[in-house]
């Protein structure tokens, strides 16, 4: 049941002084509580999704964010808005609303937004315009790509990637051939990842790509598009081939190394893993060397790329995530007990090496499922959800590595945890109750924790 949050109300919780003195302290390895500050800045009658993106922006006054549910469904297809709100006072701006239709067949879909970590603007799917629909079709998976707007709210469009779906002809050089989707830049902003699914080639799942600027992308776009794997046919893979690729995300600043989870056939050549990967992609990497395929032939990598298998364990799930210097890689996984908790791995590690310094920690020992890992950007420290409730997880190696402290401790579901790009600041989404037209209604509202390291002396 969620609780009660009118439109006046803002949760406000001592802050605990004397519970925490860091990573550096020496307390038994268990989970405390330290209650902290929170405050809901977003009020209006419609969802505010962050979905667990890069939402802050550069200078972390603002949050960008989509209102997908807020009409007929949840499908990204009925999301109409993309935009931001100011932190501070709460001051909503509409970044993009195209003309739409709501409704089980629904266009164009716009959702997923990411802040560019340098410049002012977001990058977000975009699916057909209405005028678009009669060609291509409404809102689907393999149905949309990627646009960039200017965050400062006049509206400007910048087309990222191509989509070219003729049979007739071999795929544009650069072109995708489906739908792209959770666009995340680089810390450094060159290249652009996400998830991938072809419209083309049905009998292949979802795979991840990336992009950068290119002077040979296609004309009209800024990105040269290309996948960093080519999955194995469905239900056609041998032991140890990947069939589909997904909760992949950044592990260095520069993005050379992508890591992500993979759906492995296991050596028996029946049952399916789910395991840690990484896509290692040179800074040297020429992308228009990738082959974009045609109406029969399935996209495939530049020349390059490789991808290196981290776990055996077949049970990582999620979104995984890399640490700010670029060395850590943490991911979702069950304990001995079925609960997901958080583990960390050197980016450069297995876990059948030799070297017990590249094999996984389990960082976590909730008694409840971890989700959303988020690093602080300068500290060694990891931010996870589990019940509901924001808790921050010391990552530093030595005799506090795993410390534990619960940040809220209450009934309330926090979701789509995200981390300001100082660290100062945590912003998550709580579904909220609201009465319009005298109909109780629960939208996700946005609520931020600021997070004081003098007074509290976290010291990662």
């Amino acid at each position: 049941m969620t609780t009660l949050i009118t439109k006046k109300t803002t949760t406000t919780i001592l802050i605990c002084l004397a519970i925490l003195n860091g990573c550096n302290k020496n307390i038994d390895n268990k989970i405390l509580t330290l209650p902290m500050k929170e405050r809901q800045i977003s009020f209006s009658d419609k969802n505010h999704a962050l979905d667990n993106n890069d939402n802050f922006s550069p200078d972390n006054r603002f949050l960008c964010y989509d209102t997908r549910g807020t009409v007929y469904n949840e499908n990204l297809a009925n999301c109409k808005s993309i935009e931001k709100i100011e932190i501070a006072s709460g001051i909503e701006t509409i970044l993009w609303q195209p003309e739409s239709v709501t409704g089980e067949q629904a266009a164009p879909g716009v959702a997923a937004v990411s802040w560019h970590p340098k410049e002012d603007k977001v990058i977000f799917i975009h699916g057909p315009l209405l005028e678009e629909v009669k060609e291509r079709g409404y809102y689907a998976i393999v149905n949309r790509t990627g646009v960039e707007v200017s965050a400062d709210g006049k509206g400007t469009i910048t087309k990222v990637d191509m989509r070219d779906v003729a049979t007739d002809k071999p795929t544009t050089p650069g072109a995708q051939r489906g739908g792209t989707h959770r666009h995340e830049y680089t810390r450094a902003g060159n290249r652009i990842g996400f998830t991938y699914d072809d419209f083309l080639n049905t009998n292949y799942d979802r795979t991840i790509g990336y992009m950068e600027a290119n002077p040979k992308a296609p004309a009209g776009y800024t990105h040269y598009f290309a996948v960093l794997l080519k999955p194995a046919e469905k239900g056609q893979s041998k032991p140890g081939e990947i069939e589909k690729a997904y909760g992949d995300s950044w592990v260095d600043p520069a993005g050379k190394m992508r890591a992500f989870v993979g759906k492995v056939r296991a050596e028996n050549g029946v049952d399916y893993q789910t395991d840690l990967f990484v896509a290692d992609i040179p800074g040297n990497v020429d992308i228009a060397t990738a082959k974009s395929g045609n109406g029969v032939e399935y996209p495939e990598p530049p020349a390059g790329i490789n991808i290196r298998r981290l776990t055996q364990s077949g049970k990582v799930e999620g979104n995984v995530r890399g640490s700010f210097d670029g060395k850590t890689i943490a991911y979702l996984a069950p304990d001995t007990a079925g609960v997901m908790q958080v583990f960390i791995i050197d980016a450069l590690g297995s876990d059948q090496s030799a070297d017990e310094n590249l094999k996984p920690r389990q960082l976590t020992l909730f008694t409840e499922n971890a989700a959303n890992p988020r690093w602080h950007p300068l500290k060694n420290w990891l931010f996870v959800t589990t019940g509901g409730n924001v808790a921050a997880v010391c990552a530093e190696a030595g005799k506090n590595f795993g410390k534990t402290f619960l940040l809220t401790n209450d009934n309330l579901e926090r979701n789509s945890l995200v981390v300001s790009n100082d660290g100062n600041m945590l912003a998550y989404n709580i579904f909220v109750e609201s009465k319009v037209e005298n109909e109780i209604k629960k939208f996700r509202q946005i609520f931020v924790m600021e997070l004081d390291w003098e007074k509290l002396k976290i010291k990662g």
